[in-house]
């Protein structure tokens, strides 16, 4: 009656992936997840989509609430409106409009300069130096050197500090992990955000108007079969979860009768490393970067590119002479205190996170494939563990699993709702979201490992 233009939700709930009515309702959450929701809105000032689709899993969100508060709005070498331009670059990388639109509103909350947005051409040359280090981390952190480390600290008047380098180096790849999360559980816009509202009115060619303000909204239908998708049939997809659990069992039989010898291990690396380069997303249409996104970066054509492509050989990184735990962890406590501790911690949730279930099976032990799949995130960044066995890899994720972790982790990009649907069919929606967490760990671990090596070498 005003006059002024309402804006309406385009999507239904906070992942396109999972039906709404299968996540968490707000006003019906536990006392805990009470709290973190009081928590996140607190600290970004909004419940956003991701808050509510991590969820899930409390206490790995409470452990990523922290880590994230501290990188943005605690003490720390690097001053805020540069944490929130760098979160932009980051997440513009991987054209991940969800995160930038969020990071352009908080950049200009803390003062930022609204010209440095219109391209990083008008960033600070500070900053434009960092463009390089992003993008190899993004795509190919195993091209990144000491020299790379050096030309940031060594110039002149434009030069980095070891302090903010370290404070940028996290914020990088906490952004380009987060683009995995965002695009890997399918998070929709923000109502606030570009394609996050409407301002038609709802059509009300299918259902009676009595229903929107009743809350449904008639799409139940439309998302129950994603379109072209065959519908799996339940004994089939019980058979998959059965077979699953069959080759767990067989595979802990065989380690506890054998141990495959060194040398043998390493063949199944190199094979499992090589395999993974051609596994890849059957729907591989390019994606091209909106002009509104890829301002924040240059360089838009270079992206990800299998290490051993075009007779290219990267050296195997071995985790036993350069490891987080041994390694990283304490070079990031030295320089920005307090931050090796939060990421160590919330490595570990991740990476241990269990309710010992599997779909509709209770008291089983994960750890077996957990272990799987976040070495086989590990072995496509050319990071080899000794002690593990590669051949258990291919026994525990099939092809179409292969796929999707792939798509998340190294071109979330070109995630699509097919790939989400057609792995682990008969799981719940919160352990396909648990594996988006252990996606998003293993790949900043592995981002950070190569950086904070380059970094040790220039160091000494």
């Amino acid at each position: 009656e005003l006059g002024i233009r309402i804006p309406r939700p385009l999507g239904h709930g906070p992942s396109r992936f999972i039906p709404e009515k299968e996540t968490i309702q707000v006003g019906k959450e536990d006392a805990t997840m009470h709290t973190l929701f009081a928590e996140s809105f607190a600290t970004l000032g909004r419940l956003d989509n991701v808050t509510l689709v991590m969820v899930f899993h409390p206490q790995y969100l409470e452990s990523f609430l922290k880590t994230q508060h501290y990188l943005l709005q605690m003490d720390g070498p690097l001053p805020l409106h540069y944490r929130h331009y760098i979160g932009i670059m980051a997440a513009a990388r991987h054209q991940c409009s969800y995160l930038v639109n969020l990071h352009v509103n908080d950049f200009l909350h803390v003062g930022g300069d609204p010209k440095w947005l219109n391209g990083l051409e008008n960033a600070p040359q500070k900053l434009q130096n960092l463009g390089e280090l992003n993008k190899m981390l993004a795509h190919r952190p195993w091209l990144i050197t000491k020299e790379h480390i050096e030309q940031l600290l060594k110039t002149e008047e434009n030069s980095w500090s070891l302090a903010e380098l370290i404070h940028a180096v996290v914020l990088l790849t906490h952004y380009h992990s987060l683009a995995s999360f965002t695009f890997g559980c399918g998070i929709s816009p923000e109502i606030d955000c570009e394609g996050g509202h409407t301002f038609r009115p709802p059509s009300v060619s299918n259902y009676c108007i009595c229903d929107i303000t009743n809350g449904y909204h008639g799409v139940d239908e439309i998302h129950a079969s994603p379109a072209g998708s065959v519908p799996v049939s339940s004994t089939e997809s019980v058979c998959e979860v059965e077979a699953l659990m069959e080759k767990m069992k067989q595979l802990q039989e065989c380690r506890d009768e054998e141990e495959a010898s060194q040398e043998e291990m390493a063949t199944r690396f190199e094979r499992e490393k090589r395999e993974s380069m051609f596994v890849c997303s059957s729907e591989d249409e390019e994606s091209a970067a909106t002009r509104d996104v890829s301002r924040h970066f240059e360089d838009t054509s270079y992206g990800y590119k299998d290490f051993s492509r075009h007779g290219m050989h990267v050296p195997t990184f071995r985790v036993q002479d350069y490891s987080w735990e041994d390694h990283g962890y304490s070079l990031v406590n030295r320089l920005y205190p307090d931050v090796g501790q939060l990421l160590d911690e919330k490595f570990h949730i991740a990476y241990n996170l269990t309710y010992n279930t599997m779909a509709m099976h209770k008291d089983v032990d994960t750890s077996m494939l957990r272990r799987a799949i976040w070495n086989y995130i590990h072995c496509m960044f050319g990071i080899r563990y000794d002690d593990y066995d590669y051949g258990e890899i291919n026994q525990l994720l099939d092809r179409s699993f292969k796929v999707y972790i792939k798509t998340v982790v190294c071109t979330p990009e070109k995630t699509t709702k097919r790939m989400y649907d057609s792995f682990w069919r008969q799981f719940e929606h919160s352990e396909k979201v648990h594996v988006n967490l252990l996606l998003v760990e293993a790949r900043m671990q592995a981002e950070l490992l190569y950086a904070l090596r380059a970094i040790t070498r220039y160091m000494t």
